[in-house]
């Protein structure tokens, strides 16, 4: 596949949530980590991904599909009748991504990865196939 999903987000409005989907799924959720950032390993295989809390605390649910070349895809998104809702945006050693939304309204996010040894664990979240061992 071209362009892969990679990573999953299901935003709560408390960190609540990362307990129901522990309890309900069996999911290893980790948030220790200084922006409570719930990264979620399934231990199943497939894509794993994160719950947050965002600063709105609007419930909502992120999928990221990787890509090569950010700038490229948000012409392409652009000229087929989505919008931006986030600028390609850099965390450091970690990922650059950027959120935009379908011609319905549907907010999905894309991303370039860039693995890092502290952040990538046996199946990581954003980690694709690149941290994989």
């Amino acid at each position: 596949m071209p362009n892969p999903v990679v990573h999953f987000e299901i935003y709560g409005k408390s960190q609540k949530l990362q307990e129901f989907y522990k309890k309900v799924f069996d999911w290893h959720v980790d948030s220790n980590n200084p922006m409570d950032y719930g990264f979620v390993d399934t231990h199943a295989g497939g894509i794993n991904g994160g719950i947050p809390v965002p600063p709105d605390k609007k419930p909502r649910v992120m999928v990221y599909i990787e890509v090569k070349d950010l700038n490229a895809f948000l012409k392409k998104i652009e000229k087929a009748g989505g919008k931006t809702l986030m600028p390609p945006t850099e965390i450091p050693g970690v990922v650059t991504f950027a959120q935009f939304a379908d011609p319905d309204g549907n907010a999905m996010a894309w991303s370039k990865l860039k693995p890092s040894k502290n952040f990538c664990r046996r199946t990581s979240p954003l980690s694709g196939h690149s941290c994989n061992p």
